[in-house]
């Protein structure tokens, strides 16, 4: 039993198909990225997961346990961190993580974690003097101090400075060293490859794909690219005539050559037999971002419908 576990999950605002047949499942001691261009139902997705949502079919399991029907027990070992968090303006950061903790009968000293999260120079400051990365960092706490055997983190890293954004993304791989079951929803394609064991991509509610990181890039099907600079002109049906060669663009003094097939060489090569003075020759194989990009289209569309329904009771 994996500890997190959506079976064909269904969800529908009106005419709009938020989830639409999700599958997903997050084992023990693995950090999982759910992915997906605004409106592929991620959100949606997440508050089933948290119990906030009540899914028109499928199942949704935490630890063997149904969110909605045993919520004293999934509220136990489930934290989540959302993008918002509604918080009380008038009490201290402290004051804050100590409440939260009192709602559980085992957790994590409020001191140490709000060490841990970075924000012990601001245990006496109230929320509502915050900044926002801060208040971002408080919500992190939140969600990990009762201990929880499963945590959601919804873009965790939003509005933090450099260094506040390594302490929080090493904290999160030290939960996933302790066992911890992390689905982490981000659109931060660098921090998900640094984070993440496997990938799901939502687009329009269902699952396009579901991967390692670099499986996904592979699943793109992108091949590589050859880029350098040059001020000259060069033979470009030259560089198309090479073996494994798709494409060669050209913007301002940038080339970009496109295929597959170890393209580096070959088309160093025939630079040199051109007499182009090329500067910045290197080969890059597509990320995350590209893969993305090929495999929805990155259409835009609002995560939540434009009148979501209240959550049930």
């Amino acid at each position: 039993m994996d500890a997190i576990e959506v079976h064909r999950l269904h969800k529908r605002y009106g005419d709009t198909v938020a989830a639409d047949g999700v599958d997903l499942s997050v084992p023990a001691g693995s950090v999982v990225g759910l992915l997906g261009p605004n409106g592929a139902g991620k959100t949606t997705t997440v508050e089933c997961v948290a119990g906030l949502r009540v899914p028109d079919s499928g199942t949704v399991r935490v630890l063997g346990l149904d969110p909605r029907r045993d919520r004293r027990a999934v509220r136990a070992v489930l934290g989540v961190q959302l993008q918002e968090a509604a918080l009380h303006d008038m009490l201290t950061a402290a004051e804050l993580v100590r409440l939260h903790r009192s709602l559980h009968r085992t957790g994590r000293d409020p001191a140490e974690l709000l060490d841990a999260v970075g924000l012990s120079a601001q245990a006496g400051t109230r929320f509502d003097r915050l900044s926002g990365g801060q208040a971002q960092r408080l919500s992190v706490a939140l969600a990990l101090v009762g201990a929880p055997r499963v945590v959601v983190l919804d873009e965790l890293t939003t509005g933090l400075d450099p260094a506040s954004r390594e302490t929080v993304l090493d904290l999160v791989r030290d939960l996933a060293g302790d066992g911890v079951a992390v689905l982490l929803v981000s659109h931060r394609m660098d921090e998900v490859e640094r984070l993440c064991d496997r990938v799901l991509l939502l687009d329009a509610g269902r699952v396009v794909a579901d991967a390692s990181p670099a499986g996904l890039v592979a699943a793109a099907g992108l091949g590589e690219y050859v880029r350098f600079r040059t001020d000259s002109g060069f033979d470009r049906a030259a560089l198309l005539a090479l073996p494994g060669v798709a494409e060669v663009s050209r913007v301002g003094h940038e080339v970009t050559v496109t295929g597959g097939g170890g393209l580096l060489g070959p088309v160093g090569a025939e630079l040199v037999r051109q007499g182009v003075v090329a500067t910045g020759l290197r080969a890059e194989r597509p990320g995350l971002d590209e893969a993305f990009l090929a495999l929805t289209g990155h259409r835009g569309r609002e995560d939540r419908p434009a009148t979501a329904p209240e959550v049930a009771a």
